[in-house]
């Protein structure tokens, strides 16, 4: 109740809403996280890897962190009978838990320093009367069944989160919510867990959802995503539209980290025109997506288009959620006409085309002034 006090004084002390608020927290509903400013309401379809990425995904943090229980009635309706889950009686609590399941940043701290790890994966086994061994779950992570006779203090950060994920999936819950789960471990380790976290997905067909500030992990695992700034959804949709298309200023910089959109070095200090000048070349951006990412575009237009000149200023095929995603930049020179038959045939192509214009290199030769 005092965190939530806090929590509310600090969000809502521009507004009105403060005791509506606390007289309403007990019932926490969709108005009550618009007062706060937390547009949370984020469709989550069952079975897949959904990823809450932003600046805003801090509140999403507290909210889950001060009243877990209190998330899964606004983001999730999962029940049964179609009808949201009712969180406002104490005794609701557990079928709720049962539910849901949680792995946090720093696993070591979730765990009693004073318990085997053993121990502490069969608690939720012991509380839900669950036909659950140990040792199985240990295996099932990847870990040595041996581990189950450690203290949390005894084994690394990687085998440590390895053993919440099987804490977490020991009672078979429908959803996991892995809160920041990867920030705190190193780069192998990270490929790793997110692998054994994909794993599970499709293995166990669990509900997954991402709270993350890195974008690398939402293009690893995540089939949707929802970006938050400042407490407000900004953009939502599939993994691999949010990447190819993003549509908010927030979005394109959280997606430069990973996926650069800047020009080639030789044109980044060239003024972009949208005329022609002697020198210049038309940069052309593409973006493949699936098995459009194997066709030999180019070489089709090279064929179909003759006096048109293509130079590969760059390219990359990588993959977004397992989907090929494959991006390049070309620049067009030669007649106009021909130039305009080239965009054309682009155009008809599975494949997304964006126009940057006209641009022309910065070490270009009519660049340089006579010596």
């Amino acid at each position: 109740r005092a965190a939530l006090e806090n929590f509310a004084d600090e969000l809502a002390k521009q507004n009105n809403f403060r005791e509506k608020i606390l007289r309403e927290s007990d019932a926490f509903t969709e108005e009550v996280a618009s007062a706060l400013g937390v547009d949370v309401p984020v469709k989550i379809a069952v079975g897949i890897v959904h990823g809450l990425d932003g600046v805003g995904a801090d509140v999403a943090e507290i909210l889950l962190e001060q009243d877990a229980e209190l998330f899964p009635a606004f983001l999730i309706d999962d029940d049964a009978e179609n009808s949201p889950v009712n969180i406002t009686h104490e005794k609701n609590l557990k079928s709720i838990y049962r539910k849901l399941q949680m792995i946090f940043q720093t696993p070591e701290t979730s765990f009693n320093p004073r318990k085997t790890i053993g121990w502490s994966i069969s608690e939720p086994i012991r509380n839900f009367g669950i036909d659950a061994q140990v040792e199985d779950l240990l295996e099932e992570v990847g870990l040595d069944p041996i581990l189950a006779n450690r203290y949390p203090h005894e084994i690394s950060g990687g085998q440590c989160q390895r053993a919440a994920i099987a804490r977490a999936i020991s009672i078979s819950p429908k959803i996991l919510i892995c809160d920041e789960a990867t920030s705190a471990l190193d780069p192998q380790t990270t490929k790793s867990i997110l692998n054994l976290i994909r794993d599970i997905n499709r293995k166990l067909e669990l509900t997954v959802v991402v709270i993350t500030h890195e974008m690398q992990v939402v293009k690893d695992i995540c089939s949707r995503v929802a970006v938050i700034e400042n407490g407000i959804i900004a953009e939502e949709g599939s993994a691999v539209e949010i990447f190819s298309n993003p549509q908010k200023e927030i979005t394109k910089e959280f997606i430069s980290v990973v996926l650069s959109n800047d020009l080639p070095v030789a044109f980044r200090e060239s003024e972009i025109k949208s005329e022609k000048s002697p020198g210049s070349l038309l940069l052309v951006r593409l973006i493949f997506i699936g098995d459009s990412a194997d066709y030999p575009v180019l070489e089709w237009m090279i064929r179909a288009v003759e006096g048109v000149n293509v130079t590969m200023l760059f390219g990359n095929l990588d993959q977004i959620s397992g989907i090929p995603f494959g991006r390049m930049i070309i620049g067009l020179s030669g007649d106009d006409s021909k130039v305009e038959l080239a965009l054309t045939f682009l155009r008809a192509q599975d494949l997304k085309m964006e126009v940057i214009g006209y641009v022309r290199r910065h070490d270009s030769a009519l660049d340089q002034s006579p010596v």
